[in-house]
């Protein structure tokens, strides 16, 4: 724990100034977390401040201070959810409205602006981000509060509210899904490979 009990206990009875305090305590753990659930810097803040939101009018539910943590992370999950989803409906609306010579020509452009580097750069986040495509939302948050996280299984029972069993499960068929999103890539590349040096 970042901060008291007591701390989350005041705050919970409506003290402003300890419920201050116990956001400057998470706010850089929060604002990490976030931006490696939904993968953009740029809207990291605002994510964050509607976790925080959300934690300041929903605080008295809290039972006990002693589960404050996981409830936190479940709050963030959550609001990390949430944007993704918004950011897809809204890609979605977008793509649809933009004919695909729009959409080549649109790249084509991004393309000639970029330099070298920041094309190395875009090329790295695209394949990171294709993997990430080919698997779940809930797949995704789940391996990042795993693996880049590092939380234990006992954390996230408490935000995932099931128990060991059915958490190693889960944690085993994302894996395989992910491996397979991997592998699949893999594949698809060096078919496209072979394919342009067999018409050279």
């Amino acid at each position: 724990m970042l901060v008291e009990f007591e701390l989350i206990e005041r705050a919970r009875g409506g003290d402003d100034g300890a419920f201050s305090q116990i956001v400057q305590a998470y706010r850089k753990r929060i604002l990490g977390t976030i931006a490696r659930l939904i993968g953009r810097p740029e809207d990291v803040e605002d994510v964050g401040q509607e976790v925080f939101l959300r934690l300041y009018y929903s605080l008295e539910q809290l039972r006990t201070a002693e589960v404050f943590e996981p409830w936190l992370y479940r709050l963030t999950v959550n609001a990390a959810y949430d944007y993704l989803r918004r950011q897809k409906r809204r890609q979605e609306s977008r793509m649809s409205d933009l004919s695909e010579q729009q959409v080549m020509m649109a790249d084509a452009a991004a393309g000639g602006k970029d330099n070298a580097e920041q094309q190395r750069r875009n090329k790295v986040r695209e394949q990171v981000e294709e993997l990430l495509e080919h698997v779940s939302e809930e797949d995704r948050i789940l391996l990042t509060l795993k693996e880049v996280e590092g939380l234990s299984l006992k954390e996230l029972e408490k935000i995932y509210r099931v128990n060991e069993n059915a958490l190693k499960v889960r944690l085993f068929r994302a894996r395989q899904r992910v491996l397979k999103a991997y592998e699949a890539g893999a594949d698809t590349k060096t078919a496209g490979q072979e394919q342009g040096s067999g018409t050279g």
